[in-house]
């Protein structure tokens, strides 16, 4: 067998098992995922993709077609907002389908917070009970 062929046998069941992780160890591990396809691919939820680079959440079962890509289309995949756990990102508003969770970090007005609750969708100046600032 060839390394090509091995690799080609291989990749169903690493992206099978990439499944479990969770979204910090998905982003350690983002080639671990496919690159999105708009060819009459079947997505099941909670499947993750890649898409520019950028790592995304299947929301609903659905067959992809050129015009339904992650970005543009909101109502299929959600962004996970935090892109590479080792930096601490800007704060952008997420949507209901992808929050920050207990534990995120973010920059906002130049200053570093950390996430006090799951699914948080508010910035710290909109809901600061939501968010501690911290120094690191």
């Amino acid at each position: 067998m060839t390394l090509i062929e091995l690799a080609q046998k291989l990749r169903p069941l690493i992206e099978k098992a990439a499944i479990s992780l969770d979204d910090v160890d998905a982003l350690e591990g983002i080639f671990l995922y496919p690159v999105w396809c708009g060819d009459e691919v079947k997505y099941s939820v909670d499947f993750r993709v890649r898409y520019n680079g950028v790592l995304y959440k299947v929301l609903q079962e659905h067959v992809s077609q050129p015009d339904w890509n992650p970005e543009n289309a909101p109502s299929l995949f959600a962004k996970v907002l935090i892109p590479d756990p080792n930096v601490i990102p800007e704060w952008e508003q997420p949507d209901s389908t992808n929050g920050y969770q207990i534990g995120d970090k973010v920059i906002f007005e130049g200053k570093i917070y950390e996430s006090t609750i799951a699914n948080n969708v508010w910035s710290p100046a909109a809901y600061p009970g939501g968010w501690k600032e911290v120094n690191t």
